[in-house]
């Protein structure tokens, strides 16, 4: 018996000074540094220290942010990073902000190097991952003409798919696509070929002069998402740098992604089943790139004409439904029913082609520049951008009264959406003052040119 206890006590004793000799061979900077620069010091570090806490020094560890130490040396539960990054995403505090949650085995990582004693090697720092510094104005030359051969090489795989996978038959009325890698989905519904009278009469209440004159448009077919896009969508490409899953397929890591958030982006009004809000059109249009990469399926945003046949379902009225706004709450989120927040995609009736939440909810970015409307009839009209604002939104939101929320609605983008943007030149992807702001995707039936690609995904931002 003795013997027998022996023997365990000296497995016991074996185990301990196993973990305790990985404890001491976790390196500071090949091991953790990696991950304090990807996952952290673009909010905490040098240039911005969230919390007024830095986490790219030595010194800034041991000082700590207002909310006390962030490492505690040798007790990893006492460390409040060790809680931040442990604590569900969905909840206030938890790091990154807004999640994905760090892998486990970074986790274990940072735990740890924590329970090791903390050593960081004197004159080490961590850098803000380059991929997620602050961005401000497009890139140099070079990256453009890097961004051209990235859309050629997205283009190829595209037209590469044989015509069934493209979905080439225009009679698929719908159709679902799980983006791959996940469990995530989202379904496509046809808008058919048609012509619509675009803007609205003069007698027509709540009617802005941005809606004249009305003018007949002709629009080819395409498909478009049947409800806005997620959360559980949007935050695939968000954090795709930052998941485990990353350097899986070249072109897909090679999209340029968002920095990482300064807060939580849902701002505590839900996330699983929620419409993504608050980035800018440049950010939307990055989706539609890497969407399309991830699925070998082209998308984009909708020209405004696309958008507003798309919500109409061929009414003229000031709702896809009629002119009664006492209907309105049966078919939309708005300032009468929202609770003073966005509401779950799809949870109200559709418009007559099975779209939800054209009207309400959250307002969508479409790819024209707000310009007067024309008086001659017109086929397939896009304005492009030649200036950062007023890009075109339409279908007003949650925020709106029954006059805000018609299928002609049409309002300006403006610098004001990110006035509380602390970053710097300001971001070119969140518009953090638009809590009320999201965007669906289009996919035309024919797979445009290379050269359409890339002004498509690249509009947006200042040239």
């Amino acid at each position: 018996m003795r013997r027998n206890l022996a023997l365990l006590g000296g497995l016991f004793c074996g185990v301990l000074l196993g973990q305790q000799e990985a404890v001491a061979q976790i390196d500071f900077k090949a091991q953790v540094a990696p991950i304090l620069e990807a996952q952290c010091v673009s909010c905490h570090g040098e240039e911005r220290a969230a919390g007024k806490l830095s986490l790219n020094s030595k010194a800034g560890l041991l000082a700590g942010g207002k909310s006390g130490a962030a490492v505690v040396a040798g007790k990893p539960s006492e460390s409040r990073l060790i809680q931040a990054i442990d604590m569900d995403p969905d909840n206030d505090g938890s790091m990154p902000p807004g999640g994905p949650q760090l892998p486990r085995a970074q986790r274990d990582l940072i735990r740890g190097w924590i329970a090791g004693g903390a050593v960081w090697p004197e004159g080490v720092t961590v850098a803000s991952h380059a991929g997620h510094a602050p961005a401000g104005k497009l890139t140099p030359a070079a990256a453009i003409e890097n961004e051209h051969t990235l859309v050629q090489e997205i283009h190829a795989r595209i037209t590469a798919q044989k015509p069934v996978d493209r979905a080439t038959d225009a009679s698929i009325k719908s159709y679902k696509v799980t983006i791959p890698g996940t469990v995530v989905s989202y379904s496509m519904v046809l808008i058919p070929a048609g012509e619509f009278v675009m803007g609205t009469p003069a007698d027509e209440r709540g009617r802005k002069p941005a809606e004249a004159p009305p003018h007949k448009v002709r629009v080819d077919g395409f498909w478009m998402q049947a409800h806005e896009v997620t959360w559980d969508e949007y935050r695939l490409f968000q954090f795709a740098q930052q998941s485990a899953e990353t350097h899986a397929d070249e072109a897909v890591d090679a999209i340029s992604h968002p920095t990482r958030p300064y807060v939580e982006m849902s701002f505590g009004m839900g996330i699983h089943g929620y419409p993504a809000i608050s980035m800018t059109q440049h950010a939307a249009n990055k989706y539609a790139e890497w969407l399309s990469a991830k699925t070998g399926e082209f998308y984009r945003l909708p020209t405004e004409a696309e958008w507003e046949y798309a919500c109409r379902a061929g009414s003229n009225d000031p709702y896809y439904f009629g002119e009664d706004p006492k209907d309105l709450g049966d078919y939309a989120w708005f300032a009468g029913n929202s609770q003073g927040k966005y509401q779950k995609v799809g949870t109200k009736k559709p418009n007559q082609w099975g779209l939800y939440d054209m009207l309400g909810n959250v307002q969508e970015w479409t790819l024209d520049q707000l310009t007067p409307l024309g008086t001659e009839a017109q086929t397939d009209p896009w304005v492009k951008s030649t200036k950062l604002y007023p890009q075109v939104t339409k279908g007003g939101s949650w925020a709106d009264g029954p006059s805000g929320v018609r299928c002609g609605v049409r309002v300006g983008s403006e610098a004001a959406w990110k006035q509380q943007d602390p970053q710097l030149p300001k971001s070119i992807w969140y518009e953090t003052d638009a809590q009320w702001l999201g965007f669906r995707l289009v996919r035309p039936l024919k797979v445009p040119s290379a050269e359409e690609m890339f002004a498509y995904w690249n509009s947006g931002v200042e040239k």
